[in-house]
């Protein structure tokens, strides 16, 4: 057969990619074993749940192992497994294309950081590549289960320019990983290096893991005696190989617990949180979830979330991203479940409508809740980190999960006028708490910013009643707000939207004396608010005097049922078509900016103060202008307007 080699180049990212890893890698470059053996893993996962449907993929060796070697004197380590193997299309798409692991991605979300760079690491997909932290060239030799034996192909790299891939001949399947090691790593190509590092990373993979037995050197002979026959290495387990979630809670440590998370779940830091559990009745199955330190890259971008949930079928991998075990506002949640009542040829289609994956949902997003109550209950600082990390997939619950909205919302954490500071954070309960007297409904109102939410007119009137306030600056707080109606029989009410009823609530500020000067100020400005309303009818739904206001002159209030300002603009620059509505102006008639409107008789002059009225009130609500060149224009004429004249002076 005609050997077929040809030299391929990396894309234009990859030697940057590969010095940013082993300069984020270097003082742990141990590591390189275990992403190596966690491919191998993967390998004979494939390999074994593949062949449920097709045996002959198992040819004539259905035991599936992983074996590490070494040669000290060529400086080489091995890892070889028995598992699918790749064809040469699969070298090219998995190997040889690193883009395909998010390079680029990866690269932007660097941050110089060694410690958080090494977590992103397992975030992307790249590991293979960590072995060019110890070796300046990389052989992979590989043939897929059930090709010919000349169909195996060998990729070789030294991480610069590129690689070369030759065709090969392999008797058995699967892969064979050779590296070449650095002169300054040479005391990784050690037995006891090695099988520590096995132990120390990959002692719950669950598949076997073979080293040759370290054998003693041979007896000196006595004087006449032959000389002792050297032993032949047999290959001996290194790793346990036990599924560590079918053992008793009670005999696993927790670094056994975040050894196994690193393990199956590719991180490089531990778990912040884990919840172990073995259910039986209707259905048996084991769930394994931990809730990471630190959100991956596309945690809010992606459709399709990476290194979720695992389902197992009697210990069996079956599926990666198994997201129909948890929902999607959870899909931050990692770990495994293993069923006993699936069958072992179940599909992605199988699992769309079927009750014992429906009973496994509803428990482990229980687990998971319980497991977040208990943190916020008991670790508020590291409730807090949870929160500034995962937070906003809460917030969609709501909407997709309206059985356990109020459950998730009791781990709700919002800023609020009464901290005065930004992430100094407050849940529902805690506000409830500190409600005023008379008061039956949790005011909160959305921003696209803290600064915008804490400094938005409609505060005025709460803040002289001493009402807190929940100031939400998120752009899924909107959304949001549309789903979650009440907590605890007390309704939410937005401060921006609708009519605003505040009697008999909070302090005494507001008496009697002072409610009667506000109504008699409101039936004297009547005559000046119809002229205002003349002017803006084609740009408002109304103008009346305010309730909210105590300082500022005027402010947008949108329908009980609209979309705010900033959210209407944030659509519509996405390209999203939006439904028109036009806002409520509420004005201040104890503001003197009302009063100098009223003593303008010059109409142009009156419909631009108007006007500047509105665009000030709709960008302090975060809205867009339609006229930005004619806001400016109206507000230098009034400047000029407001200059004494020379017969002043």
């Amino acid at each position: 057969m005609e050997t077929m080699s040809e030299e391929m180049k990396f894309e234009a990212e990859v030697s940057q990619l590969l010095q940013l890893m082993i300069h984020s890698l270097y003082s742990n470059p141990e590591i390189f074993l275990r992403e190596l053996i966690s491919n191998s893993s993967d390998a004979c996962d494939k390999l074994r749940f593949d062949a449920i449907s097709d045996a002959s993929l198992l040819e004539s060796d259905p035991d599936l192992s992983i074996v590490v070697g070494f040669d000290a004197d060529a400086g080489t380590i091995t890892v070889s497994d028995n598992g699918i193997g790749m064809s040469r299309d699969e070298v090219i798409e998995n190997i040889g294309t690193i883009a395909k692991s998010g390079t680029k991605q990866f690269l932007e979300s660097l941050t110089g950081d060694q410690k958080t760079d090494s977590a992103l690491i397992g975030q992307f997909g790249v590991g293979f590549y960590s072995a060019f932290v110890i070796a300046d060239k990389v052989d992979l030799q590989t043939r897929r289960a059930g090709a010919e034996a000349s169909d195996a192909v060998l990729w070789s790299s030294d991480g610069t320019g590129g690689y070369t891939l030759e065709s090969v001949t392999q008797e058995a399947r699967g892969t064979t990983v050779t590296l070449h090691v650095k002169d300054e790593h040479k005391q990784f190509a050690d037995h006891w290096q090695l099988h520590s590092i096995i132990k120390k990373y990959s002692d719950h993979v669950t598949f076997p893991i073979k080293m040759l037995e370290q054998l003693p050197p041979p007896a000196e002979p006595e004087e006449g005696e032959e000389p002792e026959a050297p032993k032949t290495p047999e290959l001996q387990q290194v790793n346990a190989a036990s599924a560590l979630w079918t053992r008793p809670k009670s005999s696993i440590s927790d670094e056994e617990y975040q050894s196994f998370y690193k393990q199956v779940c590719g991180d490089y830091e531990d778990p912040m949180a884990w919840s172990h559990n073995r259910v039986e009745g209707n259905y048996e199955y084991t769930s394994l979830l931990y809730v990471p330190k630190r959100a991956p890259f596309d945690l809010y971008e992606s459709m399709t979330p990476k290194n979720g949930i695992k389902l197992f079928v009697q210990r069996v991998f079956i599926m990666d991203d198994a997201e129909k075990l948890m929902p999607r506002y959870l899909r931050f949640v990692r770990g495994l479940v293993d069923s006993n009542d699936l069958p072992l040829n179940v599909s992605r289609e199988i699992l769309q409508d079927n009750k014992v994956i429906d009973s496994m949902r509803r428990g482990s997003v229980k687990k998971v809740l319980s497991m977040l109550s208990d943190m916020a209950t008991n670790k508020a600082d590291e409730y807090k980190e949870f929160w500034s990390q995962f937070g906003n997939c809460l917030k969609e619950a709501p909407g997709e999960d309206p059985g356990n909205k109020d459950e998730v919302a009791k781990l709700y954490r919002f800023d609020t006028t009464q901290t005065g500071t930004e992430g100094e954070l407050t849940g529902l309960d805690d506000y409830l708490a500190r409600m005023q007297s008379g008061q039956d409904k949790i005011y909160y109102i959305t921003a696209d910013s803290y600064s915008a939410a804490k400094n938005s007119p409609h505060l005025e009137i709460f803040k002289d009643k001493g009402i807190e306030v929940l100031l939400m600056h998120d752009r899924v707080d909107e959304w949001m707000m549309g789903y979650l109606s009440e907590y605890d029989g007390k309704s939410f009410v937005s401060i921006a939207k609708g009519d605003l009823d505040l009697e008999g609530v909070g302090n005494a500020s507001d008496d009697d004396d002072k409610k009667a000067e506000k109504e008699k100020k409101a039936a004297e400005a009547e005559p000046l608010i119809n002229r205002i309303k003349t002017v803006l009818e084609d740009d408002t739904s109304d103008v009346r005097a305010s309730t909210r206001l105590t300082s500022s002159p005027a402010c947008i209030v949108m329908g009980e049922h609209d979309m705010a300002l900033h959210m209407q603009q944030l659509l519509k620059q996405a390209g999203h078509e939006m439904p028109a509505s036009k806002p409520v102006l509420e004005v201040n008639p104890t503001h003197p900016i009302l009063d100098l409107l009223d003593r303008e008789q010059d109409d142009d002059r009156f419909a631009n103060w108007s006007r500047l009225l509105l665009d000030q009130a709709m960008l302090a609500e975060g809205g867009q202008l339609a006229d930005g060149a004619g806001f400016v224009k109206r507000m230098n004429e009034m400047f000029v307007a407001m200059q004494p004249s020379d017969s002043d002076a």
